[in-house]
């Protein structure tokens, strides 16, 4: 059985066939499973009371390792997301007791964002069941088909200049 896509190929191969509609076959697939994991995640991520922009810096905070805190300016580099959008995102975090804000104490200008205990506590029991949840997302693939996947679309990303932060 073919997918929405495929029915998509086959109206604009029919009404276009001067034009390869293969990309669409990539790029129309990429950004339907895109929308449906994001729906899947964010109501995976909503059962344990986080928003998916609090786990990103839950989890971002756990991976920089102890004291899991990084200075504002570090965590937007890594995080992509605009000054304003963390700001407001830290005082939500701060108020449900996630995270907390600390002077860095080699630069009094500077501001730390650092994991409060509860926030370690969360992330800790939430990460697991992210990672399975994930896993049943990709349900359908064998081991080396999402091997293969995954090799794929890191090509894709590198080729758009998508790689991480200098330490």
């Amino acid at each position: 059985m073919a997918d929405a896509v495929a029915a998509v190929l086959e109206q604009w191969r029919r009404e276009r066939p001067d034009i390869d509609v293969r990309p669409i076959g990539v790029v129309g697939r990429i950004m339907r499973i895109s929308r449906m994991w994001d729906k899947e995640i964010k109501d995976f991520l909503a059962g344990h009371g986080l928003e998916p922009g609090e786990f990103d810096v839950l989890s971002t905070l756990r991976r920089s390792g102890e004291p899991y805190e990084l200075t504002a300016g570090t965590f937007l580099k890594t995080s992509l997301v605009t000054t304003g959008a963390i700001t407001l995102r830290v005082d939500r975090m701060e108020d449900k007791g996630l995270v907390t804000r600390v002077r860095d104490t080699a630069d009094r200008r500077s501001v730390k964002i650092r994991l409060t205990d509860l926030g370690l506590e969360v992330i800790d029991r939430v990460l697991p069941l992210h990672v399975a949840n994930e896993g049943r997302l990709l349900e359908a693939l064998g081991q080396e088909e999402r091997e293969h996947l995954a090799a794929t679309l890191a090509a894709l990303l590198e080729s758009y200049g998508d790689t991480p932060p200098p330490r």
